[in-house]
């Protein structure tokens, strides 16, 4: 679940990935990715120079030549406030971009190029909360297929019927931490968190804390299953695992708001998503209930949902892990000892 598809395949405890358990997650979410179909547009560019004119800002470079904006300051090692001089040279990165439409949302437009949301976040330098603007032009990957538009949001599902997956795309939670905002209008507000219990549609996006004090509370009481790192058989486990009861209440480690309540990463079956600010996400996996939804804010050590046995998961457990800057770090490192 690692930002780069070069790491190895990773699962919890060095097992051989097996078919989830079909139980439902109650309270899960709708996928937010499905929100909309996206329609494939992209325009090849011819990689050439630009010379900065009186008046020029990135944005307008960008759609006068169609390359991207983030692109480009990527391309010329700019950063913010990424001020511009008459006179200068700018490098316009050819290859091919995606111009966003409203509420289309980072893995729905990898998803329709048969090509990893990770990537096209490294080729256009995003960052968080990875909010999509209208109009915004994404550089993709080599071999991105101008394919047919990706299947329109799926019908909800009947009472008693398992939902299904979302075909062949593999989503991690990387990409859910940087590809599930729906894009917005240049300037549009994102609403703040409310701490009541109300889904947030899924053309809005979430509102993403500033900061945070990096103090977080360990998520459940139990015995660690397995521990962050390497596991044998070239797998690495990018948490811990701490064994528990089915039904067994699991808490918010940190205030944050929850950026992902759902049952589409099919390793980790019920998985809870928590934005902290400066870059620091939660995730909780395994949950045989789910009790928060997307958008709502959370205080350090709310229950969250109860743990059980959904997902790829050969015994109850919570599934627990920490990111900060999209990479996961040992959580064992933050946790309180003793």
């Amino acid at each position: 679940m690692t930002p780069t598809s070069m790491e190895p395949e990773i699962t919890e405890a060095g097992q051989p990935a097996a078919p989830p358990l079909a139980e439902p997650v109650a309270g899960s979410d709708a996928p937010v990715w499905e929100s909309r179909s996206v329609a494939p547009n992209a325009a090849d560019v011819i990689g050439t120079t630009y010379t900065v004119q009186p008046g020029d800002t990135l944005r307008g470079i960008g759609n006068r030549t169609g390359a991207g904006s983030e692109a480009i300051a990527a391309a010329n090692g700019l950063t913010a406030p990424y001020i511009l001089r008459p006179g200068q040279q700018l490098t316009i990165p050819g290859g091919r971009y995606h111009m966003v439409a409203s509420g289309e949302t980072g893995i729905a437009i990898a998803q329709a190029y048969k090509v990893a949301w990770s990537d096209i976040v490294a080729l256009n330098g995003l960052e968080e909360p990875y909010i999509l603007r209208i109009g915004q032009r994404l550089k993709l990957p080599a071999g991105a297929q101008l394919a047919a538009a990706a299947p329109a949001a799926r019908a909800p599902a009947k009472p008693g019927t398992q939902p299904s997956r979302i075909g062949a795309l593999v989503v991690n939670i990387d990409d859910v931490v940087t590809g599930s905002q729906p894009a917005i209008a240049e300037g549009t507000a994102v609403p703040p968190a409310k701490p009541a219990r109300a889904p947030v549609a899924a053309s809005v996006p979430v509102d993403v804390p500033k900061g945070f004090s990096g103090k977080f509370v360990w998520p459940l009481s139990g015995s660690l299953l397995t521990r962050y790192g390497p596991v044998g058989k070239g797998q690495i486990s990018n948490g811990i695992d701490i064994s528990a009861t089915r039904g067994q209440p699991f808490r918010a480690a940190a205030d944050g708001v929850v950026s992902y309540a759902g049952s589409e990463v099919a390793i980790y079956g019920g998985l809870i998503l928590i934005s902290h600010g400066g870059g620091w996400v939660s995730a909780y996996g395994h949950a045989e209930r789910i009790d928060v939804t997307r958008g709502q804010a959370v205080k350090a050590g709310q229950v969250l949902g109860a743990a059980g046995q959904s997902g790829f998961a050969e015994t109850p457990k919570l599934h627990f892990e920490l990111r900060k800057d999209r990479k996961p770090v040992d959580p064992l490192q933050y946790l309180p000892r003793g």
